[in-house]
């Protein structure tokens, strides 16, 4: 069986063609290459996706691959600078920007956000306890997955998500258990969290988010909305049946769950900033970002961190994955919106970290790349 997939692995994509892989290695690492092109060519053929881009950082050397197409019939091949939505990826980056406003002193992680939100509303509670800014960045605010709202047309589906939607969605007491007692994943609670953490800084969201994350690292093709000249490189997503989806920008109001577009280069960028732990410059940032803030045990309820790999703690929008096994401790963070899947993950104790990417709804594909991406990461990680 290892022979005959070595075999696939190695003629097909001769045959089908440049389309299949685009190399790029700023590593000298030969190793890592092999291990990562290989892994994106298995996983390409597996999940029968029009494109995957995969990008690997170790000890500061990196490797991008990319396999199908950008569009349809397009020929052209994903690679380190295709623009692509990273979905819920985004809440590690909003995780990183309360780490920075925490690290000076502007927020604590126990604010309430009836103090920090700046909205002419009464933020919920249940059971004497309130919603705290660290409860909103670890899921554990009680807050329902979305936030409710008129569904938008499918030109533009995210037209409906306005500050009037989520003032009156938290008018409407939505909790569902009391703050800090539980976990329930929420694309609600990240949005109103990067709401007010724009209100504490005074400024606007992507403009704090520039300040404090994107330039540190240097993340020169890491935005909100898509800017005119990068609409030739823009990954196509796909919907469920196989059909193109349009790209849809979200509303500013929706920035802090799912709205960054990224590159594979800037996105191993930033997993090198985030790797980089020696250096003095940001150091509390890391350490406050990589620190675990919530343990499942104890939790009431769990539910919807469990897909990319067990969920044994919740860090600032990083889901935790604590060693076992062969695997050391992962990072990790999944995203997927309007026909793209990706997934990141880093181990912050040896050094690497991945990215990985497909553009098309397929549930099954998006769970087996995370797993092999994990593995992928134990088997490179340095013992």
């Amino acid at each position: 069986m290892e022979r005959a997939l070595y075999f696939i692995c190695l003629f097909v994509p001769l045959a089908i063609g440049s389309t299949l892989f685009v190399p790029r290695a700023y590593a000298e690492d030969k190793l890592l290459e092999e291990t990562v092109e290989f892994t994106g060519t298995v996983l390409f053929l597996q999940s029968h996706v029009p494109a995957l881009v995969i990008g690997v950082v170790r000890d500061g050397q990196t490797v991008v691959f990319g396999f199908g197409e950008t569009s349809d019939r397009s020929g052209k091949a994903p690679d380190r600078r295709t623009m692509l939505r990273i979905g819920s990826l985004t809440k590690a980056f909003t995780g990183q920007v309360l780490a920075s406003l925490v690290a000076d002193s502007t927020v604590k992680f126990s604010d309430r956000l009836q103090d920090r939100i700046g909205w002419n509303v009464t933020i919920p509670s249940r059971a004497g306890r309130q919603i705290r800014l660290i409860d909103l960045v670890t899921h554990s605010a009680g807050l329902p997955r979305e936030v409710s709202r008129e569904p938008g047309p499918p030109d533009n589906p995210f037209s409906t998500l306005t500050p009037e939607a989520y003032r009156n969605a938290l008018a409407s007491d939505p909790l569902i258990f009391p703050p800090g007692m539980g976990a329930l994943y929420s694309n609600f609670g990240f949005d109103v969290l990067s709401a007010a953490l724009s209100h504490a800084a005074g400024k606007p969201y992507d403009a704090l988010l520039k300040e404090r994350v994107l330039d540190p690292a240097a993340l020169t093709d890491t935005v909100l909305s898509v800017r005119p000249e990068d609409g030739t490189r823009l990954l196509q997503g796909h919907d469920f049946d196989g059909k193109p989806l349009p790209n849809v920008a979200t509303p500013l109001i929706a920035a802090g769950a799912s709205g960054i577009y990224s590159t594979p280069d800037d996105i191993l960028r930033w997993l090198s900033w985030h790797l980089d732990r020696a250096r003095s410059s940001d150091a509390e940032v890391r350490i406050l970002d990589h620190a675990t803030y919530l343990q499942r045990d104890g939790l009431n309820p769990v539910f919807g961190f469990d897909e990319s790999g067990r969920m044994d703690a919740i860090g600032l929008g990083w889901i935790v994955m604590e060693p076992h096994d062969d695997l050391p401790l992962i990072l990790q963070k999944a995203g997927g919106l309007q026909g793209i899947f990706s997934y990141t993950a880093f181990a912050p104790t040896r050094g690497i970290g991945a990215f990985v990417a497909i553009n098309k709804f397929d549930f099954g594909a998006a769970v087996e790349m995370a797993k092999v991406v994990n593995h992928m990461i134990a088997e490179l990680a340095p013992r």
